[in-house]
């Protein structure tokens, strides 16, 4: 058994008792139809998102549906570092991130998009 789909059944088993609404996997490829047909069969809501065309993982988000829309809206191909601070702030918070830590990395980059805008 892959270390991937050990992790994912921790998530998974995670989710099914409330811990959080959102959860994100970084996985190969080859692994990510597997997974995802294991979320298909607890019915649990899932969004694959390339990381890029040439990067061998993917990011493979799961959680309450509600969590998935807006995730999938806000992703929308592009890559987890091109979101926006308050984009990467809320998608923080839905995967349970430390606050006051999400509050301070908000902060640093908000900060560094004034200084760029600035320059």
């Amino acid at each position: 058994m892959s270390t991937e789909w050990v992790m994912l059944s921790d998530k998974v088993y995670e989710f099914q008792k409330g811990i959080r609404p959102l959860f994100l996997c970084t996985v190969s490829r080859e692994v990510a139809p597997l997974l995802m047909r294991r979320l298909e069969r607890a019915g649990i809501a899932y969004h694959l998102e390339e990381i890029s065309s040439v990067s061998p993982r993917v990011n493979l988000f799961f959680g309450k549906e509600l969590c998935i829309a807006i995730i999938s809206e806000m992703v929308r191909g592009r890559s987890l570092t091109m979101l926006s601070p308050e984009e990467d702030f809320i998608l923080g918070t839905l995967l349970g991130y430390d606050t006051c830590q999400q509050c301070e990395r908000y902060q640093r980059r908000k900060q560094s998009a004034r200084q760029v805008a600035a320059s």
